[in-house]
């Protein structure tokens, strides 16, 4: 982990001004929540009770008990700007048809629908992406 997934974790939230922790990791911390009964873990059917428990005392409720809010990447944005002369390398017509594997005039509405605004298939098109890439990379 030290070499790979944290290290990646560090430079993309140091490239967005974000502030990431990992203090879970220690093995002590590790080998203390093993060793708690079940019941400080998970009590009346609230999860990371002792972890909560420990929180209240020092964040307000508020800021603990709320549903989890992830954030988007622009991939929309991102396919039609810095990314568009790789997308349209991966996802080339010629290319696509000779590897049968999309449904090519499907792959290439999407994306004309998507680069001129129509709408947004960048969820759906990086999918697409990924396997051009994943096959690119495996020849």
């Amino acid at each position: 982990m030290p070499d790979d997934i944290l290290v990646k974790v560090d430079r993309a939230a140091m490239a967005n001004s974000l502030e990431t922790r990992v203090p879970f990791l220690n093995y002590r911390v590790v080998e203390f929540a093993n060793s708690l009964p079940i019941n400080y873990k998970i009590h009346d059917g609230v999860s990371k009770y002792l972890l909560r428990r420990v929180l209240y005392k020092y964040v307000s409720r508020k800021l603990i008990e709320r549903p989890k809010k992830g954030f988007g990447i622009p991939i929309h944005q991102w396919l039609r700007g810095e990314l568009r002369e790789w997308t349209n390398d991966l996802l080339n017509p010629v290319t696509l048809s000779q590897q049968g594997y999309f449904n090519v005039p499907l792959v290439q509405q999407k994306l004309a629908d998507h680069m001129a605004g129509k709408a947004n298939n960048g969820y759906y098109l990086w999918d697409v992406l990924m396997f051009q890439q994943w096959l690119e990379y495996n020849k």
